[in-house]
């Protein structure tokens, strides 16, 4: 496996949230990252700056995850721009929220399309280009063990994460890639405030073991554990949530 100071991840949904500090942690370590980003290009250049700053390497680049040919441009930079590609931290995702019988149609194709066939684009990718000593470090949600009205198309989805997580490990077998899921509890993002209450996210806050939210770097942790080091960590799903589930 090459020092961290050689490698190169590509980091979706990268310019907020935990796509942001995943961006930061990476790099802090010497990894050159792609700031992968789907409508917000000035705030995914503002965090390449800052990165960059900061004395690290990074550069942005669009594309929605859904669309193969858009993601392969994506790949094509972080080759082009550093060389090779040695991890993906898929953080991108959405999650509208809707009791099963309120939910339209519309709105569950949206979350599997980002959600799942999103997942599978990048992965797939990865799989063919990644190389060796690599890791494919991909985002589910606690939600699809705590069962929450409400969150039944973002927790179908996720499941779905799951499964490919778990078959694509053993389908590299012989390729020394690596591949996880990140299973976040309530995290203190944009994604989770919109639309509750404070008394909802006091609630939520309250009924953790640890007594508080968790926050963006608390995730970031994890991935770079899995980036780096963690190479007789594969095939599992890693719940990182505070004893929330």
């Amino acid at each position: 496996m090459n020092g961290t100071a050689d490698r190169v991840a590509i980091v979706t949904g990268g310019s907020g949230g935990i796509g942001r500090a995943v961006v930061e942690r990476l790099a802090a370590d010497g990894t050159a990252v792609v700031v992968h980003y789907a409508g917000n290009r000035q705030r995914a250049e503002q965090t390449v700056a800052e990165v960059v700053s900061a004395g690290g390497r990074a550069i942005a680049v669009g594309g929605d995850v859904a669309d193969e040919q858009e993601m392969e441009s994506v790949f094509d930079a972080a080759e082009r721009e550093f060389g090779g590609i040695d991890v993906l931290a898929h953080t991108a995702g959405i999650m509208p929220l809707a009791p099963i019988a309120q939910m339209d149609l519309e709105t569950f194709d949206r979350v599997q399309r980002t959600n799942v066939r999103g997942t599978f684009v990048v992965d797939r990718l990865a799989a063919r280009r990644m190389r060796p000593g690599g890791a494919i470090v991909n985002f589910s949600t606690s939600v699809t063990r705590l069962q929450i009205p409400g969150y039944g198309a973002y927790a179908a989805s996720k499941g779905a994460v799951e499964a490919i997580t778990l078959i694509l490990a053993r389908e590299l077998r012989g390729r020394d890639i690596t591949v996880n899921a990140v299973s976040p509890g309530p995290t203190a993002t944009p994604l989770f405030f919109e639309g509750k209450t404070e008394e909802q996210v006091e609630g939520i806050a309250a009924g953790n073991p640890m007594g508080r939210l968790g926050e963006p770097d608390d995730i970031a942790e994890m991935v770079a554990f899995l980036a780096g080091p963690a190479r007789w960590v594969n095939g599992q799903v890693l719940h990182v949530n505070g004893a929330a589930a």
